[in-house]
């Protein structure tokens, strides 16, 4: 396969799915989407790591269907492209400056892999109309490194999962055959990309002092882990690869915002949420392992009312 071929929609191999479904046609593969960009809202979102949110929000444009299978999904009704309206190219870009106008820190593309190669002529478009914020590409990584090298000189910030270092769990939880094979893959033209942290005050690290506002991020690459309940050993083994391949490179955000959803109710572990003791047993890891560059979450963030409604606002 030549590097062009995965961006032809008519016989899709964008991602590791590999559907080779006609998209242009109206066909539709893993990720239930076809080649029109469809979202589901485009708002400022108060929930980002403090560097991307700023004083007013990111601008989140949430885009629906999804290529991986979480069974535990926090966003299932979009991921599933039950939610979601069509997006002209034309529309998508004036959202973009719509956001900028509303003092957005930056374009957050969430969930946006599936739909790559049709958002490359929208941003390069916007940025022609004055587009000067930073456009994130937040991402649950299970993607091809060809198809994030396309986007080189149009990302500024890369918000990646790191969701799993195990198959078998990735396949469990994800349905995604290879997830770290691709992810890390990804990852690592992601850090080729954005070598270096780059923030507004032109430091290269995150040393906002006690009292005073976070410099945002203006270049860079943030991985997220979610820790799941009862894998310890694989959230380990997520921070201690990241860590020992990237160092201060990138900044590592360990994420204890699980939320038990309906369709796992059955599940004895993931029905229940990440106990505190987990969580601070993961988090002294990462100090054991040295990470200086990272994000941890405190208080109450295991809630349904971090879920952003999904009706359409700002589209």
């Amino acid at each position: 396969m030549n590097h062009s071929d995965i961006f032809d929609l008519s016989n899709c191999t964008l991602c590791p799915r590999n559907c080779h479904a006609d998209r242009l046609a109206g066909n539709t593969g893993f990720c239930r989407e076809t080649a029109e960009i469809r979202g589901a809202r485009a708002a400022l979102l108060a929930w980002e790591e403090p560097c991307l949110t700023g004083t007013k929000g990111s601008g989140a444009v949430f885009f629906s269907g999804c290529n991986l299978g979480c069974v535990f999904c926090q966003n299932y009704c979009l991921a599933s492209s039950q939610a979601g309206r069509p997006l002209s190219p034309e529309r998508l870009a004036d959202i973009f400056l719509s956001l900028e106008s509303e003092g957005a820190a930056n374009i957050n593309l969430v969930t946006p892999a599936h739909f790559s190669p049709l958002l490359v002529p929208v941003l390069e478009e916007a940025k022609k109309r004055g587009l000067r914020i930073p456009v994130v590409y937040n991402t649950g990584s299970y993607e091809k490194a060809e198809a994030i090298r396309r986007l080189d000189g149009l990302i500024d910030i890369y918000l990646p999962d790191l969701k799993y270092v195990s198959d078998e769990l990735a396949v469990r939880y994800s349905r995604a055959p290879r997830y770290f094979a691709f992810a890390s893959a990804a990852i690592r033209e992601m850090v080729r990309q954005c070598p270096e942290p780059c923030f507004s005050d032109g430091s290269h690290a995150l040393d906002a002092p006690e009292g005073e506002e976070t410099p945002l991020m203006l270049r860079g690459v943030i991985v997220r882990h979610l820790a799941l309940p009862g894998q310890q050993n694989d959230s380990r083994a997520v921070l201690r690869y990241l860590h020992e391949t990237y160092g201060d490179k990138i900044f590592i955000s360990i994420m204890s915002q699980y939320t038990p959803m309906s369709q796992v109710q059955g599940d004895p572990l993931l029905s229940r949420r990440l106990t505190e003791e987990e969580y601070d047993a993961l988090t002294d890891y990462a100090v054991e392992l040295g990470i200086d560059n990272g994000f941890l979450q405190e208080g109450e963030t295991a809630s349904e009312s971090f879920i952003p409604a999904f009706d359409g606002t700002g589209l």
